[in-house]
């Protein structure tokens, strides 16, 4: 991705400093081409695998009933969607450093924390929205096309809207984690290559290795096994509780990412 070269003023002095930069971060994140088509492919590819994984479900045995969950089978387009996501989230930071257009930004934002702050604000406001709307869209899509005779689940039934709205946040905080990495990293392809290694290689390997003790700690498993359930999973971490460990993740990863920008040169 390539940044554009967007003319910057002077941040004036004081508490306006992060409105300002925050205002900059829109513009250029808006002026992207590639920030349209990457949150389309989002919307797109989620509705579409909700929508086929709902038409191929079957009515559950009666040995499988009481652990039928339609609601997280609606949600398993969250996987193509956290990808997406996270990869244009290390691309909103790693793409000014590789096109030398992080100077200008730096002149106009001298205070690199407050930039760091104004991109998670921005990226991740924007995400939270695409993600909670397209986790609506897909739970009432999914769901009409369920065949005749296998349970459909009902937006007010519990458990059913908290997992739908948790799905959605968690492509917010993928962004923000994406967002944290690329600080960190500041190269585009270790950046993408640690966010895919968190998200879906180590859960993978440690999960074959040891089971759910310490893969369920991880991203991916947290947003498929806790977030979009409406039916508690064995073994894993409770949503809420998978909500804090994903808080934490992003916390820590952005707040490293803020010390490091601060200490390195451009």
């Amino acid at each position: 991705m390539t940044a554009p070269t967007v003319p910057h003023a002077p941040a004036p002095a004081g508490r306006h400093r992060f409105a300002h930069a925050a205002r900059m971060e829109w513009i250029k994140l808006r002026s992207l081409r590639s920030t349209l088509w990457a949150l389309l492919l989002t919307v797109a590819g989620m509705i579409a695998i909700g929508v086929v994984t709902m038409a191929n479900t079957k009515v559950p045995s009666a040995a499988k009933a009481a652990e039928f969950d339609p609601t997280n089978n609606v949600l398993a387009g969250v996987a193509l969607g956290q990808l997406v996501v996270g990869v244009l989230g290390v691309l909103v930071v790693t793409g000014e450093y590789s096109s030398g257009s992080i100077r200008s930004t730096l002149a106009a934002i001298p205070d690199r924390r407050t930039l760091l702050m104004a991109k998670a604000a921005v990226y991740g406001a924007l995400t939270l929205l695409v993600g909670e709307a397209v986790a609506l869209v897909t739970f009432f899509a999914g769901r009409a096309a369920l065949a005749d005779g296998v349970p459909r689940p009902g937006i007010g039934d519990p458990g059913v809207l908290r997992a739908v709205l948790l799905s959605g946040a968690y492509l917010g905080l993928i962004g923000l984690l994406g967002i944290g990495i690329g600080a960190l990293t500041r190269h585009t392809a270790s950046a993408i290559a640690a966010l895919v290694g968190v998200t879906f290689v180590l859960p993978a390997v440690i999960g074959g290795i040891s089971g759910t003790t310490v893969a369920k700690f991880f991203p991916t498993m947290i947003a498929g096994n806790s977030l979009a359930v409406a039916k508690p999973v064995s073994d894993m971490l409770s949503p809420w509780t998978g909500l804090a460990v994903l808080c934490l993740y992003v916390a820590v990863v952005l707040g490293a990412g803020a010390r490091l920008l601060a200490r390195r040169d451009a």
